[in-house]
């Protein structure tokens, strides 16, 4: 991901529906752990820090993030971060839970990176996994961003195979037609519209989109959603 697109998510990440709303979903899972008091988590590829303060009510909160002005505006905004790293010199067999979200896409090997987190991990502990889903929506916006692939359930699953998998859905599901019909559009007219879709909408459709992806916490307490630009996988260190 360029330094132009980092600095506009930076930007942006605090009111934009798509982090909020993921941010949502993401406690969702995290609280079916029943994580004990104090439990030690690694948010890997943390970006600015938008998930921290939700991952903060459910342990002590260590950090990975490679790109420098990320790392200053977690710095700034989270003194009471203790651990802050920009390489692979984690600690081992000490987390019990790492959450790795929209990150894997962007590693051209992410076989190599989840062994390495794979060391990261207690035994029984859980890695909590986001990607984007369907390489047929893969457009300028993922080329903007870095990726290098979007998922289906298959693939994540196969990524993932030195882990034992407990759960896998998509999600971002209720706004799935739409987003894929603008995908579509652009790439059929091979627009980059990489800065409309990281910029925060005004504040009417930023609320609306957010309350629609928001509600899918509900469902997927209880069941998988078949489809959605997204994909979540829950697994263990076993």
């Amino acid at each position: 991901m360029n330094n132009k697109t980092f600095l506009r998510q930076i930007k942006n990440q605090e009111k934009h529906w798509w982090f909020q709303a993921r941010k949502k979903i993401i406690e969702q899972i995290v609280s079916g752990l029943k994580l004990k008091k104090k439990s030690s988590i690694l948010d890997f590829g943390a970006g600015s820090g938008v998930n921290l303060d939700m991952l903060e009510k459910y342990g002590l909160v260590d950090i990975h993030e490679q790109n420098k002005y990320a790392r200053t505006a977690i710095k700034n905004k989270y003194k009471n971060i203790k651990n802050l790293y920009s390489t692979l010199k984690i600690k081992k067999n000490f987390y019990d839970l790492i959450l790795v979200a929209d990150v894997i896409e962007h590693v051209k090997q992410p076989k190599n990176l989840l062994k390495d987190l794979k060391k990261f991990l207690k035994k029984d502990a859980h890695i909590l996994i986001t990607v984007p889903a369907y390489q047929f929506l893969f457009s300028k916006k993922d080329e903007a961003l870095g990726h290098f692939r979007r998922y289906n359930k298959n693939h994540l699953k196969n990524e993932l195979d030195i882990f034992k998998i407990e759960n896998i859905s998509y999600f971002n599901t209720f706004l799935c037609i739409p987003i894929i019909m603008m995908t579509l559009l652009y790439k059929l007219l091979k627009r980059d519209y990489i800065k409309e879709a990281e910029t925060t909408p005004n504040s009417f459709l930023n609320k609306l989109f957010y309350i629609v992806f928001a509600a899918e916490k509900y469902f997927i307490k209880y069941f998988n959603l078949p489809f959605g630009v997204s994909i979540y996988i829950l697994a263990k260190n076993d």
